[in-house]
Formats: structure tokens, C-alpha cells, sequence
């Protein structure tokens, strides 16, 4: 008689876990659905008649490798506002 109790009370505790699980999984994914995407600037600023070679976002930071008069740079701009932050020179 013990172990019938016993076993009805694993397996209702086993169902009760597995609700509180479905409902953990369905508030985390309502939140991961709803947020917002992040800010991205619209538009940056490099230097007159410079020819892009790549641009990718990353870590906060666009990072934009352009070509002007022969010497690769590359320049990085905060993400929120397109205002450049750093400029290195790659190559002459």
C-alpha cells in the first residue's frame, strides 16, 4: 500500500515539475521574442572618394575597412551614433 502512494506521488511530482519547466520555457521565450533589436546607426562618415572593402558589425562597434589612395584603414564607429572612434592604418 506504501509503495502504490509512493509511486503516485513520484509520478505526480514528475507531472507538476514538468509544468513549472513548460512554463519556465514559455516566459523565456516571450521575453527573448519581445526584445527590442539593438540600435544601429543609419549611416557613417569615411573620407571623399574612399572604396570600401568590408563592413561588418561587431561588439558594439562598426568596424568599415575602406581604400584611399592606395593605404587600407580601418576605421571604427560606435554602433548607437556612426561617430568614428578609432582609426589604424592597415597598409601602405
Amino acid at each position: 500500500m506504501f509503495s502504490k502512494a509512493r509511486r503516485s506521488f513520484g509520478i505526480s511530482i514528475g507531472i507538476l515539475l514538468l509544468g513549472f519547466m513548460a512554463i519556465g520555457i514559455a516566459l523565456v521565450y516571450r521575453v527573448m521574442r519581445d526584445a527590442p533589436p539593438p540600435v544601429v546607426a543609419e549611416a557613417v562618415a569615411l573620407p571623399a572618394g574612399a572604396e570600401v572593402v568590408s563592413a561588418q558589425l561587431s561588439e558594439g562597434a562598426i568596424n568599415v575597412t575602406y581604400v584611399l589612395d592606395g593605404v587600407t584603414t580601418l576605421a571604427l564607429f560606435d554602433q548607437t551614433t556612426g561617430e568614428m572612434t578609432r582609426q589604424v592604418v592597415i597598409g601602405d
